[in-house]
């Protein structure tokens, strides 16, 4: 298959160190270009990777006619502006998560994409393409834990530094932007439908004005979800899956290391069952199959009607808190 031609827009933690290495591993894909605002970082992260082409705009980036789709890492309220750009400049775009800084933003850009029937693009909700999921889908299917009730799930790590993007109001910071999104989205995933209604609860910080931590109530058809994220909390991420026959708890639900063997443990009347899924970088699978969608001109794994979907629970979610009551979704 032609290798599929990346330029990168921004320099962010995220794809330093995840993103990038797995395109370069990839056998699909390659990077040839990436740009910073900061052009001597861009050069540094450059040379680490040895990406032949810097630029200190990302404008430049996107003028490359040899670049085919771009990896977009920038602050939470830069997405759905630079996504657009991508778009119209002709590239394929895989959009770091959450889409966009609300549900309006994710629906705008939704609707200017149809303009471009021909390009690709996705959110880089990276845990989805790991095989853990597969596993997790067939117990659930083929009825070890019967009727799915509740979907316990949590997502924190501690970050306190006021210059963080994470506790910017104004970039789109907070602990459910950044990792409340995951735990909405897996709800969804198992429940295979959207919420009812949903409550939530935050601690704000008083001097940044962002969630600090929220917990929350998802309400769904057939049971319910609860949610919990944090960025003043220790790094932990949990999941159980509960049902009317068993559960299946997921050790690491969302970022397990590209290294390690990820475990699920199946408990129900005949016992408990430890599976072990073999290791793999889901990084890589995800840039993968993008690529392999952009090439087959085959539909994308995650489409921008379902990132849609995920923007509204957390503006309700949000919308909860300032009301201090259930909000329903339509």
């Amino acid at each position: 298959m032609k290798i599929l031609k990346w330029g990168i827009l921004g320099t962010a933690t995220i794809a330093v160190e995840q993103l990038i290495p797995a395109l370069l591993m990839s056998e699909f894909n390659s990077v040839i270009a990436i740009a910073s605002r900061n052009k001597s970082k861009a050069k540094l992260i450059g040379e680490r990777f040895r990406i032949p082409t810097c630029f200190g705009a990302y404008e430049k980036v996107l003028d490359m006619d040899e670049i085919e789709a771009v990896y977009i890492p920038l602050p939470n309220h830069l997405h759905v502006e630079w996504a657009i750009k991508a778009l119209q400049k002709g590239k394929h775009v895989l959009l770091e998560k959450p889409v966009g800084m609300n549900a309006q933003e994710a629906n705008a850009l939704m609707e200017a994409s149809v303009q471009f029937p021909q390009l690709k693009i996705m959110e880089a909700f990276m845990y989805r393409f790991h095989p853990q999921w597969i596993k997790v889908r067939q117990l659930i299917n083929n009825g070890f834990i019967g009727k799915v009730t509740l979907v316990e799930s949590s997502f924190s790590f501690f970050e306190d530094n006021p210059k963080s993007i994470v506790n910017s109001k104004e970039c789109g910071g907070g602990s459910l932007m950044d990792v409340g999104c995951y735990p909405i989205s897996v709800a969804r995933l198992i429940f295979r439908e959207e919420p009812i209604s949903v409550m939530a609860q935050m601690e704000v910080d008083p001097k940044l004005q962002i969630d600090a931590s929220t917990s929350g109530i998802l309400e769904f058809k057939t049971g319910r979800a609860l949610i919990h994220s944090s960025i003043r909390q220790f790094e932990k991420q949990s999941l159980t899956i509960s049902g009317e026959k068993g559960s299946i708890e997921v050790a690491v639900p969302f970022n397990p290391e590209a290294d390690w063997e990820s475990n699920l443990i199946l408990k129900n009347h005949e016992g408990v069952t430890d599976f072990t899924i073999e290791r793999c970088n889901q990084y890589v699978l995800q840039v993968d199959s993008f690529a392999l969608s952009v090439r087959n001109k085959s539909v994308l794994p995650i489409g921008l009607k379902e990132s849609v979907a995920n923007m509204k629970v957390i503006d309700a979610l949000k919308e909860s808190h300032q009301k201090q009551r259930k909000i329903y979704l339509s």
